[in-house]
């Protein structure tokens, strides 16, 4: 049997809430030696206006970044070498641009491109963040199947598992409430998924620490806000009571917690009459 490479993907923007997914691969690149291998840069993919270049300062010159999407070569140990590849995703052209990522995984022997995603959803940092794990056009089971608006990792791990790639798509739900902030949580469980995926421990750095530190940052929060502590401990009597709440949440699943939720937040708008 033929060793498995590995080629993981995320983009910045509407597939990376609180930049979880994309953090994962900066994560990989700040814990082992990489080289770039190539990149992606094009008028035809990007507007500009949504996407601007940045003007920075490199080793003492001012020089225009255009946006780009970079692959890269991680080597693990002297055993295990992998690819991963990174940029803000691109707004025009996007079948033509995952063929073009797709050559880079060609050219380096890749066998299963895995690509992150992470999104806003009715969870709580209380509970462990669901992960939706799914392969390539795996369209088993029709009531589990998402219906609605995708963004480039979807379209590229279709696309990916046509030509022949075994493909994998991880996507991480982020507690709404806490905003834009990072979230070293979301962070560690793609982490952990894909060090099970890969079957190589990968290291996890300062991640557990960030995580723990995230958690109290999040209790203090909910502790002076009594709508917010309110709204959580109904997410947290949701989740528990649907499931273990270290389970992944299925698209049934979340789709009646966020109905029930949605239905909890609407009593904010319309309490109850006062009794005579």
């Amino acid at each position: 049997m033929s060793k498995r490479r590995f080629m993981i993907v995320a983009f910045g923007g509407w597939n990376d809430a609180c930049q979880a997914a994309t953090d994962t691969i900066r994560h990989l690149l700040d814990t082992y030696e990489s080289r770039e291998i190539g990149h992606i840069c094009c008028d035809s993919y990007y507007d500009y206006q949504s996407s601007r270049p940045m003007l920075c300062n490199v080793q003492g010159h001012r020089r225009i970044v255009w946006p780009e999407t970079t692959f890269y070569e991680v080597k693990a140990d002297p055993d295990n070498t992998f690819y991963v590849a990174m940029g803000p995703e691109p707004n025009f052209h996007w079948s033509d641009f995952c063929q073009r990522a797709l050559r880079f995984a060609d050219e380096c022997d890749v066998t299963n491109v895995i690509t992150l995603g992470s999104m806003f959803a009715e969870c709580t940092h209380t509970r462990a963040l669901p992960l939706s794990h799914s392969c390539g056009d795996d369209d088993d089971a029709a009531e589990d199947s998402y219906c609605g608006p995708i963004g480039i990792p979807t379209v590229l791990n279709y696309q990916a598992a046509e030509d022949g790639f075994e493909a994998e798509s991880l996507w991480i739900s982020i507690p709404q409430y806490l905003g834009g902030d990072e979230c070293p949580a979301g962070t560690l469980r793609l982490l952990n998924e894909l060090s099970s995926i890969m079957d190589l421990a990968l290291e996890e750095g300062d991640l557990a620490a960030a995580t723990e530190k995230w958690r109290l940052q999040a209790d203090m929060l909910v502790r002076c806000n009594d709508d917010l502590s309110d709204y959580v401990h109904h997410l947290e009597h949701l989740m528990d009571e649907h499931g273990d709440s270290d389970a992944d949440v299925s698209a049934p699943h979340a789709k009646q917690l966020v109905e029930e939720t949605e239905e909890f937040l609407r009593s904010f708008d319309h309490p109850a009459a006062p009794e005579d």
